[in-house]
């Protein structure tokens, strides 16, 4: 049964509601609706102009309507009047098929009618920074191998316990908190669900991390490689399909490593488009100075350099964590909520309906042995390079929508070009005096 929204605000003291979409960029757009207006607001969703955010669109494009999913509703813990819910944008009756969310709804249809939805989990890293963006928050910080330093993550309890309390009440089961591999980084884990709720609750981490830091006078970035020296932010992702139903996993299998074929063929879909997916899960010029970074403080920067699989060892753009699941590593903090899982669906239906052989396992060390893996695609070197790759993988784009596939790489490639035609301090240091 849908919630009435009206009757939801009643109920919770809820004044205003926030009618959010997530654009192309990964930005959050929203109207704050007032809680008397959200019935018949619910029924014909809050208009935004499309060309305003981050989608191929012009000032003569009609208004594009909003319209609330009400099952995603979340009552703000840290504003408890204020309650966010996720939207589906539409134009002339019809879904926006390049909005991020639509995307991915209509590849979770398509597994559907399969009898496969695609559960997920994921890992985002943020830092927590002070609040000019110049430097880390804690001056203390400073261990050469800062993970899981106990004093560190003590020293910013207030924050992180505050964060996971507020999960917690959100019944989204935070089970462990830990300073991450760089000095100021942190991640929270939470349980797993389906990908459309991971995508809602991955977006709605994004603005409750910031909104809390800034509560307590900080603030929190996702940037995926905030500081030269140090170790990036991840989005790590972990990958299952189940049966409808969700009684069955099926990339639960007889195999020493405890998969399936089915979990084989998808994992062949990612090695067959993982440059493709590059652009999706990698989608800033920042992204590139994390993937190809060369050693960092801390001794490692734990992203991949190349399209390769292999067990427990997280080298590798692909890892075997457990029975039944696969970790999916190569996506970093700036990752679309939306589209990082729809690329990964896309690739894995694919490799399913193929029968696409991954090829061999490879149980080297990446980082120390890349020459061992003969025959291995590199990752893109930048974003040109990715939107490129997105470019020529035609069965990628449009399994992802031409609509969207379009719209995406036009404004990616804009993008890269604002970025050009930026004069950097290391250009005059190294060409002044030419």
């Amino acid at each position: 049964m849908t919630t009435d929204l009206s009757a939801y605000a009643n109920d919770n003291g809820i004044r205003f509601f926030l009618f959010n979409f997530t654009d192309l960029f990964g930005m959050q757009r929203a109207k704050l609706v007032p809680a008397s207006a959200a019935g018949d607001m619910q029924k014909s969703g809050a208009g935004f102009a499309g060309f305003a955010a981050w989608l191929d669109m012009t000032p003569a494009h009609p208004d594009m309507f909003v319209m609330p999913d009400a099952a995603s509703v979340i009552q703000l813990p840290w504003k408890p009047e204020v309650a966010w819910v996720a939207g589906d944008p539409w134009m002339e009756g019809a879904p926006v098929a390049q909005a991020p969310r639509n995307v991915l709804k209509s590849l979770m249809a398509r597994a559907a009618q399969s009898n496969m939805v695609l559960m997920t989990g994921v890992e985002p890293e943020f830092h927590l920074i002070d609040a000019d963006g110049t430097d880390i928050s804690d001056a203390r910080d400073i261990q050469e191998k800062p993970c899981y330093d106990q004093s560190a993550l003590m020293r910013r309890y207030d924050v992180i316990s505050d964060i996971c309390q507020t999960m917690e009440s959100l019944g989204w089961g935070p089970y462990q908190n830990d300073h991450e591999d760089a000095n100021g980084q942190f991640e929270i884990n939470w349980d797993y669900s389906d990908a459309l709720t991971t995508a809602d609750r991955h977006a709605f981490f994004k603005f409750m991390v910031k909104a809390i830091a800034e509560n307590h006078g900080l603030r929190a970035t996702f940037m995926p490689k905030p500081f030269a020296n140090l170790t990036g932010n991840g989005c790590h992702a972990h990958i299952s399909l189940w049966n409808l139903d969700r009684t069955q996993n099926l990339f639960a299998g007889p195999d020493a490593m405890g998969l399936s074929p089915a979990c084989y063929h998808f994992l062949g879909g990612l090695m067959a488009h993982g440059q493709g997916i590059c652009a999706i899960s990698n989608p800033t010029v920042n992204s590139y100075k994390r993937i190809n970074a060369p050693r960092t403080q801390s001794g490692a920067t734990w992203s991949p350099s190349s399209v390769t699989y292999g067990g427990n060892n997280r080298t590798h753009m692909v890892r075997i964590p457990d029975k039944g699941r696969i970790e999916f590593r190569l996506a970093d903090g700036a990752a679309n909520p939306y589209l990082l899982v729809s690329a990964i669906l896309a690739a894995g239906l694919d490799g399913i309906e193929k029968e696409t052989d991954p090829g061999k396992r490879l149980d080297i060390d990446m980082y120390a042995e890349p020459h061992k893996a003969r025959g291995a695609k590199k990752l893109p070197f930048n974003l040109l390079d990715a939107i490129r790759a997105f470019e020529r993988d035609k069965t990628l784009a449009a399994a992802l929508g031409a609509e969207f596939s379009t719209a995406f790489v036009k404004l990616k490639t804009e993008e890269w070009t604002r970025y050009t035609h930026h004069l950097t301090s290391w250009e005059r240091d190294h060409t002044l005096d030419c």
